[in-house]
C-alpha cells in the first residue's frame, strides 16, 4: 500500500471511494460525496489531500480543510473513507498518520474533527474544550476532538469554524 498526496488525476477514484464508505441501504448518494465536491471548490488544501492506493487503485481518501479557531487559521480533517473491501486493514490509520503529519510539516497549528473518541484517540486527538476549543454545535461534545501540532499556540481558543461547505450539511 502506498499512502501518498492526492493527485487531480485521483479525483474520480476519491470521490468512489467516498461513495462506497458511506454508501447506505436507501442507495442515495450520502452526504460526504457532495460535502468533498464543495469542499473541493471552497476550502481544499491541496497538500493536505491523501489517498492510499493499492495496485494502482485507489482505496481509501481523506482530506484536511481550511478552518479557523477565532481568526487563527485551523484544519479539519475530513471525510475519511476507506472502500469497504479495505476496512479493517489499516487503510484509515495510515491516512490519519500521513494527514497529521502533513499538516504539522506545513506549518497548521492544530486539527480538528467530528468521529469516536476511542478511535481518534489513538493518534492523539482529545477533547477540544481540553484546549478551550469549543466546537461549532456544543451537542457534539466529546465527540468534537483536537490534536495541537508543533506551531500551535494556548491562546488559540475560542470556537472552531469548518470551512463553508460544512454549513450545508445535515
Amino acid at each position: 500500500m502506498l499512502i501518498r498526496r492526492e493527485r487531480l488525476s485521483d479525483h474520480q477514484q476519491s470521490r468512489a471511494v467516498q461513495v462506497a464508505a458511506f454508501a447506505s441501504s436507501g442507495g442515495a448518494e450520502p452526504v460526504e460525496a457532495g460535502l468533498l465536491d464543495r469542499l473541493r471548490i471552497d476550502g481544499w488544501l491541496p497538500a493536505l489531500s491523501w489517498v492510499a492506493e493499492l495496485d494502482g487503485e485507489v482505496v481509501g481518501h481523506g482530506l484536511c480543510t481550511r478552518a479557523h479557531v477565532g481568526s487563527a487559521p485551523a484544519v479539519g480533517l475530513g471525510p475519511i473513507g476507506v472502500r469497504p473491501d479495505h476496512q479493517r486493514s489499516g487503510v484509515g490509520s495510515a491516512l490519519v498518520h500521513a494527514m497529521v503529519g502533513a499538516a504539522d510539516a506545513t506549518g497548521e497549528p492544530l486539527i480538528a474533527l467530528l468521529g469516536n473518541p476511542d478511535y481518534y484517540g489513538r493518534f492523539g486527538f482529545g477533547p477540544a474544550s481540553e484546549v478551550g476549543i469549543e466546537p461549532p454545535d456544543p451537542a457534539w461534545g466529546r465527540f468534537f476532538q483536537v490534536l495541537t501540532l508543533s506551531t500551535w499556540k494556548p491562546e488559540v481558543v475560542g470556537r472552531f469554524r469548518y470551512a463553508a461547505p460544512f454549513d450545508d450539511v445535515d
